[in-house]
């Protein structure tokens, strides 16, 4: 649980960094996102979960 806990807050951290030196950027972002289908997002979030789950079995088998 606090390796969950740990993750959370170091992706807040992250976007949160992204977002205080990339502002404009992350609006032109963020505006793009909205004119994407769902059915593209959902394929992306799809893929960036699975991907995320591979990297963590691999770190974890080792």
């Amino acid at each position: 649980m606090k390796d969950l806990l740990i993750a959370l807050a170091l992706a807040v951290t992250i976007e949160g960094v992204i977002f205080a030196l990339f502002p404009a950027g992350m609006k032109r972002y963020i505006l793009s996102v909205l004119d994407t289908p769902e059915n593209t997002l959902r394929i992306i979030g799809l893929i960036a979960a699975v991907a995320g789950v591979v990297v963590i079995a691999i770190l974890r088998s080792n």
